[in-house]
């Protein structure tokens, strides 16, 4: 259980897949790094200016653009395209990967 952060939270259904609701927290650019170090569960956060690949997803996106998802009783950090895929940060990996994977 994760104690909720302390940011507004606004409510998104996920697909009609079976997928649980979501609150999405909202969270401004000020904010965003301090979240990101805290959520990061693996050695050192990347940079918000850096470009990571959603495996799921098959795109890059900017890390600035991650989101932080409530479900349950959990945080999720989780890519901008998690609503469509379902990629969280344990498939987040560095933008050089989607262009090997793609070349």
């Amino acid at each position: 259980m994760d104690e909720p952060l302390k940011f507004p939270r606004e409510i998104r259904i996920r697909d009609g897949r079976g997928r649980p609701t979501s609150e999405e927290y909202i969270i401004p650019l000020n904010a965003k790094k301090k979240v990101l170090d805290l959520l990061y569960p693996f050695h050192c956060a990347p940079a918000l200016e850096e470009e990571r690949y959603d495996l799921h997803e098959g795109k890059k996106f900017a890390v600035s653009d991650f989101k932080v998802v409530r479900e349950g009783e959990m945080n999720y950090l989780v890519s901008p395209y998690y609503y469509e895929s379902g990629g969280t940060v344990i498939d987040w990996m560095p933008a050089a990967f989607g262009e090997e994977q793609n070349g």
